[in-house]
């Protein structure tokens, strides 16, 4: 006996599978398109502090002395912005430009001011670790009490800012504030 009807064929449908597929494209773009409508973005806040560092000096924001370093966008606000002065503070001299127009960055001043020597190097170790310097050197080679601070500056280079006592009394310190742009790129 022999069967001549044709092998039964079965047909697998391709539907099934391509309502999963659509499904999935429909709900991603009306997710997206939701996403993008209802997106408000990041809204920038500025908020000014002023910082008192407990049990140490307090910074003079009228005094606006060594502010006078900055000029013609040097240094880069990053860096200035670490140009303060603690309260009661004269001014002896300054600013004086070492290399200008010839070298690096170099600006220093000299002030007094009836704090001990220890006082005025903490204020400065307080304020600028806030500021992200980073103390990298204590004393000078000529014995007088001083602080190197070292910071990278949004121009590229790294930058040095110094606070060196030169003379002590009872009736206060004579002091120089030094902000110097590296020789050595970051």
């Amino acid at each position: 006996m022999s069967d001549t009807r044709p092998p039964l064929s079965t047909t697998t449908s391709l539907w099934p599978a391509a309502v999963v597929l659509i499904t999935g494209v429909v709900m991603l773009v009306s997710f997206t398109l939701l996403n993008t409508l209802a997106n408000q973005g990041v809204s920038k806040v500025t908020v000014t502090t002023n910082v008192y560092v407990v049990g140490g000096l307090a910074t003079d924001f009228s005094n606006h002395v060594a502010s006078s370093c900055a000029h013609n966008q040097n240094p880069p606000t990053n860096i200035a912005d670490a140009l303060i002065l603690p309260i009661n503070t004269k001014t002896l001299a300054g600013p004086t430009f070492a290399n200008q127009g010839a070298g690096d960055y170099d600006c220093s001043l000299r002030f007094a001011t009836h704090h001990s020597p220890s006082d005025l190097l903490a204020f400065y170790k307080n304020n600028l670790s806030r500021l992200g310097w980073n103390l990298f050197s204590q004393g000078s080679s000529s014995g007088k009490p001083q602080s190197l601070f070292q910071k990278a500056g949004s121009d590229g280079f790294y930058w040095i800012f110094g606070v060196t006592i030169n003379s002590t009394s009872k009736s206060g310190s004579n002091w120089t504030l030094r902000v110097y742009q590296n020789s050595g790129q970051i």
